[in-house]
C-alpha cells in the first residue's frame, strides 16, 4: 500500500534543502527524529483542509476500516471525542426537534467526553446501574436504552440528540453494540462509540469494529493497540451519515485541534496503513492465540484473570489478599511494566509488536509472585457502586463558574466544578454539576484523590 506522507517527508529530508521554515531545529537535534519532522510546507497538504498527501493517507485508512470516511487526529482520542460530539450537536440542531440537547451516555465514560459537553453546551444523562468506576460487573446492555427512550416518549419528554458508549471499556468489557445501535436506529438516533481500546477490532476473523456494528460515528486511538505513535487516532464515520456529519467534523478538528499537527504522528499513520494491509490480520491473530495461551497459563497457577477482550490481561488481585499496585511492583522485578493497576486490579495491554520472551517474563512472574505462594484472604475492599446523583448546574455552567480547589474530604454537598480523576483510567467520579454524594468522597479516598475542584 502506498505511503504518500511518509514518502513526502522522506523525499525532502534527502533533498537536502535549507529550511528556512518552521520547526526550529532545522531537522538537526536531540533525538534522531527531527529530519522528518516538518510543518505544512508545499506539497506537505493541510490536515486541516486535507486534499493532498494527507486526503490520500486518509483514503486508503478509509478502505482499510471500511468507513464511510475515516480522519486523522494527532491529538488522540481526545479531539476526535470532542469534534464527534460536535458534529452531532451540529446536525440536531438542523433538524430543530430537540428542546433540551443532551447525550444518553454510560457511565464509564472518559473526562474528555466532559470536557466537550462543557464546551459545546450539551448536557449529559446517565444510565445509572449498578457498576463501579471502571465498569467491571456489568455493561450497558440495550435494553438499558430501549427502557429509557421508551420511558421518554410515552412521557412526551425530549429525545437525547445521541446514544454514547464507551466499548471497550478500560478492564476490557465490551457492550453490545450491535444490539444497542439496533435500539438507535429503531428510535432514529445516531450512535456515538469511544472505541479507543478497540482500533485492532477491525481486523479480528469477525469484524468487531463499532461502524461495523452499526455506529453512526467513532473514535479510536490508533496509539493504544496499533504501532502508531502516542496521539496518533482516527475519528470514523459511517457509510450511512458520511454525508450529515464529514463536513461537520472535518471544522470541529480545525476548531478544536492544533493548526501546528505533528508530521511524525502524521507519518505513523500512514505507514500504519501498509502495516494493517500486509498481513496484520495474522500477526493479530497470532498474538491473540497467544495471549489466550498465557491467560490459561495463568489461571491454571491460581491467578485470578478476567473474560476481557482480546488484547487485555486484566488480572484480579484482591483474590489473592494483594492490591494491584502491590502487583505491579512485583511485576517490575520481572522486568514487566503494566498498564494499569490500582486496588483490585491490574491491566497489561498486548500487541503482535510484544515478543515471545515478553509473554515468558509473564509466565516466570506467575511461577513466582506472591498472588500464588503467598497467598492472604481476600481483599474486604469497599464496594461502591454510583449511584443518580443531584445535577444541580449544567456541565458548562459549572465548568466556567468561580471554583476553588477544596479537600476532598470536606467535598460532600458541594457542586463539582471540574472532573477530577487520575489517568489512567480518567473515568470522572463527579461530573461538572453534580453535587459531591457519599459514594463519591469514598472513591476519592479511594482511588487516592486529596484535592477537588468545587464551584464557589
Amino acid at each position: 500500500m502506498e505511503t504518500p506522507i511518509y514518502d513526502f517527508v522522506t523525499k525532502y529530508k534527502s533533498s537536502g534543502a535549507a529550511r528556512f521554515h518552521m520547526p526550529g531545529h532545522k531537522g538537526k537535534g536531540f533525538t534522531g527524529c527531527e529530519a522528518l519532522d516538518i510543518t505544512e510546507i508545499e506539497g506537505a497538504d493541510v490536515l486541516s483542509m486535507a486534499s493532498g498527501i494527507i486526503a490520500k493517507s486518509q483514503f486508503n485508512a478509509t478502505r482499510l476500516f471500511g468507513s464511510g470516511i475515516t480522519l486523522y487526529s494527532t491529538e488522540g482520542s481526545s479531539l476526535c471525542i470532542k469534534a464527534m460530539l460536535m458534529a452531532v450537536l451540529t446536525d440536531a440542531r438542523k433538524q430543530k426537534k430537540y428542546q433540551n440537547e443532551y447525550i444518553l451516555a454510560a457511565r464509564n465514560i472518559h473526562r474528555s467526553a466532559v470536557d466537550a459537553c462543557a464546551l459545546l453546551g450539551i448536557g449529559m444523562e446517565f444510565i445509572i446501574y449498578n457498576s463501579t468506576l471502571c465498569i467491571t460487573e456489568s455493561n450497558i446492555t440495550a435494553q438499558d436504552i430501549e427502557i429509557f427512550l421508551k420511558n421518554r416518549q410515552e412521557n412526551n419528554k425530549d429525545f437525547p440528540i445521541a446514544v454514547y458508549i464507551t466499548s471497550p471499556g478500560y478492564l476490557g468489557g465490551i457492550s453490545c453494540i450491535k444490539e444497542i445501535a439496533g435500539v438507535c436506529e429503531k428510535y432514529s438516533l445516531p450512535l456515538v462509540v469511544d472505541n479507543a481500546h478497540g482500533a485492532y477490532l477491525a481486523f479480528l476473523e469477525e469484524n468487531c469494529h463499532p461502524l461495523k456494528l452499526g455506529a453512526a460515528i467513532c473514535c479510536d486511538s490508533a496509539h493504544k493497540t496499533l504501532p502508531v505513535l502516542t496521539g496518533g487516532a482516527y475519528l470514523h464515520i459511517s457509510a450511512k451519515y458520511k454525508e450529515r456529519y464529514t463536513s461537520l467534523a472535518t471544522r470541529a478538528l480545525a476548531l478544536f485541534g492544533s493548526t501546528s499537527p505533528s508530521y511524525l504522528i502524521l507519518q505513523s499513520l500512514d505507514l500504519c496503513n501498509r502495516y494493517i494491509a500486509d498481513n496484520y490480520r495474522l500477526k493479530l491473530a497470532e498474538c491473540i492465540n497467544t495471549i489466550n495461551k498465557t491467560k490459561k497459563f495463568l489461571k491454571s497457577n491460581g491467578i485470578c484473570v478476567l473474560k476481557t477482550e482480546p488484547l487485555k490481561i486484566v488480572i484480579n488481585t484482591a483474590v489473592s489478599g494483594y492490591t494491584g499496585i502491590e502487583t505491579s511492583i512485583e511485576m517490575r522485578k520481572y522486568g514487566i511494566e503494566c498498564e494499569y493497576s490500582d486496588k483490585e486490579f491490574i491491566v497489561l495491554m498486548a500487541t503482535p509488536e510484544n515478543s515471545q520472551e515478553d509473554f515468558n517474563r509473564i509466565k516466570k512472574w506467575a511461577l513466582g509472585t506472591f498472588l500464588v505462594h503467598n497467598k492472604k484472604e481476600k481483599l474486604a475492599l469497599p464496594k461502591i457502586h454510583f449511584k443518580k446523583t443531584a445535577q444541580k448546574m449544567t456541565i458548562r455552567d459549572a465548568a466556567f463558574s468561580p471554583s476553588e480547589i477544596i479537600d476532598a474530604k470536606d467535598s460532600l454537598g458541594r457542586i463539582c466544578a471540574s472532573e477530577t480523576v487520575s489517568c489512567p483510567p480518567a473515568i470522572p467520579i463527579a461530573v461538572c454539576g453534580e453535587v459531591i454524594d457519599k459514594n463519591m468522597v469514598k472513591l476519592f479516598e479511594i482511588y487516592g484523590i486529596k484535592k477537588i475542584c468545587v464551584v464557589l
